[in-house]
C-alpha cells in the first residue's frame, strides 16, 4: 500500500521516517513531500495513487478527493476535520481518522498566555519599555478570586478548567456533556455568561456552533469580561465581537483562529478593535505536540492496517 505524507508535519524528515518505518515496517510504501501545497492541482498529483494520506489542517474535498481512486484511509493530523469532506468520505467508504488529543497541553498553555498578556498588559507594556515609557495607566488585573468559564469540556476544556481552578477562581463550565470534575461548576451558556470575568470556548466547529457567539451572547457579558477563543474561528461573529470591543460591552479579547487560515486580511475587523491580543493559529503548535502528532499518526496507520481502525470520524 502506498502511505503518502501530503506536507511536513513539524518534524524532521529523517525523524518523520524512523518513527514511521519502527511503527509500519515494511507494510507501506511511503512518499514525503518537504512543503505545503493547498492548490487542488498539487494535492491531485501528490495524492493521485495513495491508499492512504496524511494532512494536517488544509482543505481536502471532493475535488481532489474524487481524482484518487485508490484512497481508502486519510488520516488528519489535527483534531477538527471540518477541512476535510467527511460526507463524500463516507459515501466512498474512505476511513477519516483524526489526532485528538496531541495538541490538549500546549492549546491550555496559550489560552493562559493569551489571558494574562489581557490582564497584564503585556502588548502595550512591551511598547511602553521600548518607547522610554513607565507603568503609568498599565495597572493590571489578578486571575485568583476571578470567574473563568470555560465552553466546552473535553480535553483541552477540562485542562484549562482544571488549570483556572489551580490560579485560585472560580470555574463555570457550559457543555453538551457534564463530567464530574472537582471545582467545576456546570451551568447554562448564559449564566456563565453573565458570571464570568473570562470566557475561553472550547467547543468544535459545527453547524450547531457556528455563531455561537454573537452580538445577543456579547452583550451578556460583563464590560470588564474577555472572551478568548482557540477553538474554531466560525464558533465567534468576529464583526459582532469588534462591535463590543469598540463600544466597551466587553473589555478585550485574545483570538488565536478566525474564519479562514493565515494570512488573515488587513481589513479584518477585530484588527482595528481594541484590547485585542491575536495569534496566527498557533495553539496547537510547539516542538513536544508536534512530536506527540506524528506519534498518534503512526498508530493510527498502524491500527487501520491491523483492521482495528482507531480515532475514526467516519
Amino acid at each position: 500500500m502506498k502511505l503518502v505524507f501530503l506536507e511536513p508535519l513539524g518534524v524532521p524528515g529523517d525523524k518523520l521516517m524512523a518513527m514511521a518505518r519502527e511503527k509500519l515496517g515494511d507494510r507501506v510504501e511511503i512518499t514525503t513531500y518537504d512543503n505545503r501545497a493547498e492548490d487542488a492541482p498539487t494535492l491531485i498529483e501528490r495524492s493521485r495513487d495513495a491508499d492512504l494520506v496524511v494532512l494536517s489542517n488544509f482543505a481536502y474535498r471532493e475535488e481532489v478527493i474524487s481524482q484518487c481512486p485508490n484512497l481508502k484511509m486519510i488520516c488528519v493530523a489535527f483534531t477538527g476535520v471540518d477541512h476535510v469532506d467527511v460526507e463524500y468520505c463516507r459515501k466512498r467508504g474512505i476511513t477519516v481518522c483524526n489526532c485528538a488529543g496531541y495538541s490538549t497541553v500546549a492549546v491550555a498553555d496559550l489560552v493562559f498566555g493569551l489571558v494574562i498578556a489581557l490582564g497584564r498588559r503585556l502588548i502595550a507594556c512591551d511598547k511602553a519599555v521600548r518607547e522610554g515609557g513607565t507603568k503609568n495607566g498599565l495597572i493590571g488585573w489578578e486571575l485568583e478570586g476571578r470567574t473563568f468559564g470555560v465552553v466546552g469540556t473535553g480535553a483541552i476544556g477540562l485542562r484549562v478548567a482544571r488549570i483556572a481552578a489551580a490560579f485560585g477562581c472560580r470555574v463555570l463550565a457550559y457543555s453538551r456533556t457534564k463530567k464530574q470534575v472537582e471545582g467545576v461548576e456546570y451551568v447554562d451558556l448564559d449564566t456563565l455568561l453573565r458570571e464570568s470575568d473570562i470566557v475561553s470556548l472550547h467547543v468544535p466547529q459545527t453547524p450547531a456552533t457556528i455563531g455561537m457567539i454573537g452580538q445577543w451572547e456579547l452583550s451578556l457579558m460583563k464590560p470588564t469580561a474577555v472572551l478568548i477563543n482557540t477553538a474554531r474561528g466560525p464558533v465567534v461573529d468576529s464583526e459582532a465581537l469588534a462591535a463590543a470591543l469598540h463600544s466597551g460591552e466587553i473589555a478585550g479579547a485574545g483570538v488565536d483562529v478566525f474564519e479562514t487560515e493565515p494570512p488573515i486580511a488587513e481589513d479584518h475587523p477585530l484588527f482595528s478593535a481594541p484590547n485585542v491580543v491575536a495569534t496566527p493559529h498557533v495553539a496547537f503548535a510547539t516542538a513536544e505536540s508536534m512530536v506527540k502528532r506524528a506519534g498518534i499518526v503512526m498508530e493510527n496507520i498502524d491500527c487501520y492496517l491491523n483492521g482495528t481502525p482507531r480515532n475514526v470520524i467516519c
